[in-house]
């Protein structure tokens, strides 16, 4: 691109399987792109600017460290639940002191391995507080990003995160392809009115759909409508409470997609 040429970026899994050849090969699969480009029915992916990746890649790298920090919480709390036999919050885990280590824990072992943990946590919180301040400093803050943040149930992070992993809200040609960007769709096969099966479940953005599940599970807490309609999605799908949750996000994932390209409340 960098070069003025013009780049195609095939997306396989929405491509036609070529048929007729007795064997695969670099050679045979570059005639069959070529053809379909030159068909013009090439599935094409979205390139993202080059100048945005970085913000991007570093606010994935903060929800990664997010998540050993989450395992490292876990790990202490059932090694001392195991050997206390009492439950420790997120909070009191941080705040145990040395003299209460050896207090709780008889055996010196168990001692060093929370000890350890803990070391990590420290270090884990810093970089995530780091990456947090870096990606808040680096952040072009556009009007769809501000329209997000007014959403009940979105806050700086979850905002950020479908700020950096929509990218430009034109290159869906309607909310129903969006919501299918954010795997908020679901995917079967129907023939003649009949379900014949399931299909690519996993195709779509698995951050964004992170972003919209986190976002309705604060909704469900502090918005009385996604109450009201979480409720009734319950009910419709027999007390299926994941379920129910998804209809949440999906409908999130509609009204930020009219915020973000219209720029409306």
């Amino acid at each position: 691109m960098e070069a003025d040429y013009r780049v195609h970026l095939a997306n396989p899994a929405a491509m036609q399987q070529y048929s007729g050849l007795k064997y695969t090969d670099d050679h045979s699969e570059a005639r069959w792109l070529a053809h379909l480009l030159r068909l013009g029915v090439l599935p094409e992916g979205y390139i993202y600017p080059k100048a945005e990746r970085a913000v991007r890649d570093l606010l994935r790298t903060r929800a990664h460290v997010v998540r050993q920090h989450t395992a490292n919480v876990l790990s202490v709390q059932n090694i001392m639940a195991r050997n206390t036999g009492a439950r420790f919050s997120g909070k009191r885990i941080h705040e145990l002191t040395k003299q209460e280590r050896t207090t709780l824990l008889a055996e010196e072992p168990q001692g060093l391995a929370v000890t350890s943990s803990l070391m990590v946590l420290d270090c884990l919180r810093h970089q995530s507080n780091m990456l947090e301040q870096t990606v808040h400093q680096r952040l072009h803050h556009t009007p769809s990003y501000e329209q997000v943040l007014t959403v009940q149930g979105i806050g700086t992070i979850l905002a950020q995160t479908i700020a950096l992993e929509t990218g430009a809200i034109r290159r869906f040609p309607s909310v129903g392809h969006y919501a299918s960007y954010c795997r908020c769709v679901d995917s079967t096969k129907i023939s003649h009115g009949k379900r014949k099966g399931t299909g690519n479940g996993k195709n779509g953005q698995p951050y964004l759909a992170w972003a919209y599940m986190e976002a309705a599970q604060f909704a469900l807490r502090f918005q009385p409508a996604a109450q009201r309609f979480y409720q009734r999605q319950l009910a419709k799908s027999r007390n299926n409470m994941v379920l129910a949750r998804k209809a949440v996000a999906h409908k999130l994932a509609r009204a930020c997609y009219s915020r973000m390209r219209d720029l409306v409340p």
